[in-house]
């Protein structure tokens, strides 16, 4: 080490600082781990006590920090999973079908706005949003559409949904059983991670605690009727969408799912049993060796968290497996095919991180939804990641690397340092009611933006590099759909048994009113024809709506 300390400092001597350089100083592309930038060299001397057998293990076992699997995409290849819907579920099933036909192993679906908050299409409050950024699911009927022709036995199926996950996931299960699959069979993920979206999505129903206990009464339901299913899918994408920094996603993210497993062991679950189908949902920036730490911080935490916070015994319940897609709020709008270039990196980071499963987004996600060329180009980056850059040889190709290595502490230390403020303020439930993490959100975002503007942030197309920018078609919703869907909707609950609905949701107001398990009665009520309307206004009345208060 001594040799080494002082050839680096002869090689410091010989290198040029930016003050000394003939060149004018380089903006940075990024922030590193706690605000700083870059080191211009990493070695032996930023890791003194580094000991790759104790600190990192090896991959497929404890504490992850190498991947979740021994072989990794050796044995099998991530999940290759493009986010899709929009209109209505005929057009939505037309994509899935395509996409199938392209290559995509896994589906994702994207709900529109209304179903997102509980509101039928039909609903005042849903007037100009059906359909638009997601497909409109209302009712069953709806489901049957969406799925037809889908071999929900073979297929994985994501769906991005959280205040409404249940009544989602009952009209699933209560499709494929129509279909002659059995429940045990199902793969899939919702994302029902209600917590995210107080602090960054905007996308809730019911206050923080009642929904913590929906999420809960999902947890024990799914552990004996969808074994297979991801019950949540804890979801650090859209904090990271807000403005949040690298450290701050994993802190977050985390707080999180410990949240969620607190309230689990509160309700009497088995954390050996749920924590088995707990899965996580990270964003990918451009900053490929910062992002491939965070990935590797990220599993090492949750398995240390998971085995001394909760006991968890089993290798299942401490490994953080997860889903990733790129970042969408690095897209810009100015010379959009510079954005295939993006998602490139992006994927390149998650594949080298070890993701279990991931999108791309299309070059065109900044002017409108993706049209079936871009999304080809966004599915065939990964195909061509996955077939021929090599990566998928290695396992944990980057492990050892001086800067990973280091990277990959300098974010767990100041994720840790976020996660003790969080259990210094109550745990993050309270955290959040007391509007800490908004605030460090904000704050992050709005130091992202004043560095862009000041052009310490290069963004290539929007401030260097300028000039036109060439005309793309852009995918529209035709408006026509709202009134169909409306149109069908009211033809459904016409044809209904209005006193079987009514018996059905009696009972889950009752349930809701005491502590039953409400996963059972929403399977019944979705079956007698209830919509997600309907369903998600019996909770409202006994739960009442949050209110986002001020952070300041």
């Amino acid at each position: 080490m001594s040799d080494y300390r002082q050839r680096r400092t002869e090689w410091e001597k010989k290198s040029l600082t930016p003050a000394e350089s003939k060149d004018p100083p380089r903006p940075r592309i990024g922030v590193l781990a706690g605000g700083a930038d870059a080191a211009p060299l990493y070695g032996p001397d930023t890791l003194p006590d580094f000991d790759a057998a104790t600190e990192l293990g090896f991959p497929g076992e404890p504490p992850f920090v190498r991947g979740v699997q021994p072989n990794m995409y050796r044995g099998r290849l991530w999940t290759m999973r493009q986010y899709a819907g929009f209109g209505t579920a005929k057009e939505s099933n037309e994509r899935y079908q395509y996409l199938l036909g392209q290559g995509q192993t896994g589906l994702s679906v994207a709900f529109d706005l209304p179903t997102q908050m509980g509101r039928d299409s039909d609903d005042d409050k849903s007037l100009g949003e059906v359909g638009r950024v997601g497909v409109a699911i209302d009712s069953i009927d709806d489901m049957r559409t969406l799925l037809a022709g889908l071999p929900l036995d073979k297929v994985s199926t994501s769906m991005t949904i959280n205040a409404s996950a249940a009544v989602l996931l009952s009209m699933y299960i209560a499709v494929a059983e129509e279909q002659g699959v059995p429940r045990e069979k199902l793969r899939g993920t919702i994302q029902n991670d209600i917590l995210k979206e107080y602090m960054a999505r905007g996308t809730y129903i019911y206050p923080p605690r009642p929904s913590l206990r929906l999420i809960t009464d999902i947890f024990a339901f799914a552990a004996t009727n969808v074994p297979r299913w991801n019950t949540i899918s804890i979801s650090g994408y859209h904090i990271r969408e807000a403005g949040c920094d690298a450290a701050q996603e994993v802190a977050f993210t985390l707080a999180d799912g410990m949240a969620y497993v607190d309230a689990a062991q509160k309700a009497g679950l088995d954390v050996d049993t749920f924590g088995a189908q707990l899965s996580f949902f990270f964003n990918v920036h451009n900053n490929l060796i910062e992002e491939v730490a965070k990935f590797r911080a990220a599993r090492k935490m949750w398995s240390h968290a998971m085995e001394t916070r909760f006991g968890a015994k089993t290798a299942r319940a401490k490994a953080l497996r997860f889903h990733c897609q790129t970042a969408g709020m690095t897209l810009t709008a100015q010379q959009p095919l510079n954005n295939v270039a993006r998602v490139t990196i992006q994927a390149l980071a998650a594949v080298l991180g070890g993701c279990q499963s991931l999108h791309t987004n299309s070059y065109d996600e900044a002017l409108g939804l993706p049209t079936s060329e871009a999304v080809t180009i966004a599915l065939r980056t990964q195909q061509i990641i996955a077939q021929e850059s090599g990566v998928a040889d290695f396992v944990d190709a980057l492990g050892g690397s001086y800067a990973v290595e280091t990277l990959t502490r300098g974010i767990e230390e100041q994720a840790n340092k976020y996660i003790a403020r969080i259990d210094e303020l109550g745990g993050m439930v309270s955290a959040i009611e007391q509007g800490y993490p908004q605030r460090e959100i904000q704050n992050s975002a709005y130091q992202y933006q004043i560095e862009i503007e000041k052009k310490q942030r290069i963004i290539v197309g929007q401030n260097a590099y300028m000039q036109d920018t060439p005309k793309v078609t852009v995918m529209k919703v035709d408006p026509k759909i709202e009134a169909e869907q409306v149109a069908r909707l009211r033809a459904f609950k016409a044809a209904r048994s209005a006193p079987a609905l009514s018996a059905a949701l009696s009972k889950l107001d009752q349930a809701a009113r005491a502590t039953d398990n409400l996963m059972p009665l929403i399977l019944e009520a979705v079956k007698v024809g209830g919509t997600v309307g309907e369903i998600s206004n019996v909770l409202r009345e006994v739960w009442g709506e949050h209110v986002e208060t001020l952070v300041v």
